[in-house]
């Protein structure tokens, strides 16, 4: 077949704006969201000609779409002239210089790709997995050797699963953080004028605090008779809804690139007024004022609650660990501790871990501690490391729910043994909870991560339970299990609140039970909800939850395990004792058994039922906030 060279010149113009309408139809956003760069030259630029030039052929490799906006295209210039043709050479500079521009602000503002050389040649690196070409190659035309060869690699990104991931990971916390930002807040309805306005008066300080006004809620219903039968608690309770010191502060860092970053960091000491704060730190990119708020003001109350005199405390940074190296993470930590040790200190406070904060990040920030504090007093709780306490601070907490749920179940007459339980996340707590789930006998039947649930019907076992460690110690999806066991089921996008069951552990974050969850609950025979997470469930769940008669452990109550270890840990002469798994655990049941009659004694001290399903709810609330009002009134105000 013979090609004049009039054919062969207008092909390379048409690969050119194939190039440019095939970038069009990614629909890149940058700089802010929905703001695209523009790719067009309109009329009266550098070359007048572009806008109108000719086009007479459609490339063999075009597709239906293309051919049909091009068909449009050359019914738009069928009176094109010689004089546009004489422009085609500048246009093809003119062209290319755009393109190289597109992709130079494209790459410097997108945040999950960046360009970079490679042999010689500029490509686009996904960030997530710095990978390029055959790692993200999706298309059949994606191949370095094709005309287009940058848009190819583009196209090889955009169709990745890493890149698709990536951006369903960037517009899922967007969305998350608009929902924190825009969402109406729940006002529940209370029998109390004083305590409903108390709950005004939060409103209208911190009327975008969602997370925070949520927890303040929930305590003021259980707080509702103590107050009427008390009138001076209300000043008490108005003061302590305000926290002591809350340390907001800038944390600049260094990525492997050698690119700066800035993130908040956040420190919210609630209340000293037992004794030194406690409280964990979380790293998340939905972390913001609000959220350690009501972290700090549930860890006042677990503190309190707990046989320890300890004060509340939480924080972390909007930071995503997920993804960064660990020079990275070392870097961030580093930057963190510089501003934060300030407020720290054993007889001051100390943190622990929480969602993103593990034994690598508790490292970093001890070791920087330690190098500006200049000394090595007090640890931080949490690690199983050298400077650490206990080994067993990380079975705590998730060992504590499980003897919890055991202590409700002796006062029914019933045990563990044989009992269908769904859990929850796949971190440190919900693992523990499936092993001592296990050794009582009971079956565990999920568990779940950031994209789905898995589910065996049979029950997890020891073994298979070590694979779900190694899946998660590896960063695998959970959807490699059923690769090992093909009679297990990996559900996309869902929750594990329809499986059927006897007892609820969720382990995974505050407001993963919604309303529709509940319903799902009550459905499928739940009778006992034992709380892993801090505040797992919307206000409306709980309400449909409590009219199903379903019994909530509160996680103030059910998780003062892990208080209890890390006190333990920090306490010399246990740290100087041989504490054997056996006694650990048996100081680990005795915390728990206290924790459990103190609560049980409250609620019933002020006239609940003990058969209630509202009577650890209401009793850990009022036992907290009893002993924490001793102590502030002691104190005076201050």
């Amino acid at each position: 077949m013979l090609i004049s060279p009039r054919s062969l010149g207008m092909n390379s113009a048409m690969d050119e704006i194939n190039l440019i309408q095939q970038a069009q139809r990614h629909h890149l956003v940058v700089r802010e969201i929905g703001e695209e760069i523009d790719l067009e030259i309109g009329p009266g630029d550098d070359d007048p000609s572009f806008a109108s030039t000719p086009l007479m052929s459609v490339p063999p490799e075009a597709t239906s779409e293309d051919q049909e906006e091009q068909k449009q295209m050359l019914m738009a210039s069928h009176h094109a002239s010689e004089e546009q043709e004489v422009g085609k050479a500048s246009q093809k500079k003119r062209k290319k210089k755009v393109v190289k521009r597109w992709r130079e602000e494209w790459a410097d503002t997108y945040k999950w790709a960046y360009v970079d050389v490679k042999d010689g040649t500029a490509r686009i690196f996904c960030s997530v997995c710095r990978e390029y070409g055959r790692k993200h190659r999706r298309n059949p035309y994606g191949n370095e050797g094709s005309r287009n060869m940058q848009m190819s690699a583009l196209e090889e990104h955009n169709n990745s699963l890493l890149h698709k991931e990536a951006l369903r990971l960037q517009m899922a916390s967007k969305d998350k953080i608009m929902t924190i930002v825009d969402k109406s807040i729940y006002v529940k309805a209370l029998t109390s004028k004083t305590a409903g306005s108390i709950i005004e008066a939060v409103l209208r300080r911190d009327p975008h605090e969602a997370e925070f006004i949520q927890s303040v809620q929930e305590v003021i219903h259980s707080l509702e008779r103590v107050i009427a039968k008390n009138s001076h608690y209300v000043r008490i309770l108005e003061r302590l809804l305000e926290p002591e010191r809350t340390i907001l502060f800038r944390v600049p860092w260094i990525d492997d690139k050698g690119e700066t970053h800035v993130n908040r960091g956040f420190r919210v000491q609630f209340s000293q007024a037992l004794g030194p704060c406690r409280g964990g730190l979380r790293y998340h990119p939905s972390m913001n004022l609000s959220i350690a708020k009501f972290l700090g003001f549930e860890q006042t109350l677990k503190n309190a609650l707990s046989p320890y005199k300890l004060g509340g405390a939480g924080g972390g940074s909007d930071f995503d660990p997920k993804g960064k190296s660990d020079n990275e993470i070392m870097r961030f930590c580093q930057s963190f501790m510089n501003e934060l040790y300030r407020y720290l200190g054993p007889a001051q406070d100390l943190p622990a871990e929480d969602m993103g904060v593990g034994p690598r990040e508790m490292g970093y920030l001890f070791g920087q501690y330690r190098r500006l504090a200049g000394h090595f007093q007090g640890s931080f709780t949490g690690p199983r490391i050298f400077w650490s306490g206990s080994s067993l601070r990380t079975e705590a907490t998730g060992y504590g729910l499980v003897f919890f749920a055991q202590l409700i179940l002796a006062d029914m007459n019933k045990e563990l043994k044989g009992l269908r339980c769904v859990v929850s996340g796949s971190g440190k707590i919900a693992m523990h909870v499936l092993e001592k789930l296990l050794a009582y006998g009971a079956v565990a039947v999920t568990i779940s991560d950031s994209r789905g649930y898995l589910v065996d019907e049979e029950g997890f076992d020891y073994v298979k339970l070590s694979l779900l460690r190694d899946i998660k110690t590896q960063q695998r999806s959970l959807r490699d299990y059923s690769k090992t066991y093909a009679r297990s089921k990996y559900y996309e996008d869902a929750k594990p609140w329809n499986e059927r069951c006897d007892l609820a552990f969720p382990c995974a974050a505050q407001n993963e039970i919604e309303q529709s969850d509940a319903v799902n609950l009550v459905n499928s025979g739940c009778r006992i909800l034992i709380e892993g997470s801090n505040m797992p469930c919307t206000p409306q769940a709980i309400d449909v939850l409590r009219k199903a008669n379903i019994l909530i452990a509160p996680a103030k109550a059910a998780g003062a395990g892990g208080v209890a270890a890390g006190e333990l840990e920090l306490n010399r002469e246990s740290n100087l004792m041989n504490w054997s798994p056996e006694d650990f655990e048996t100081k680990l049941q005795d915390a728990m058994k206290q924790t459990y009659q103190k609560s049980i004694k409250a609620a019933t001290d002020f006239g609940y039922l003990k058969e209630s399903s509202e009577v650890l709810v209401h009793g850990a609330s009022i036992s907290a906030f009893l002993t924490l009002a001793q102590a502030m009134t002691d104190q005076g105000c201050i």
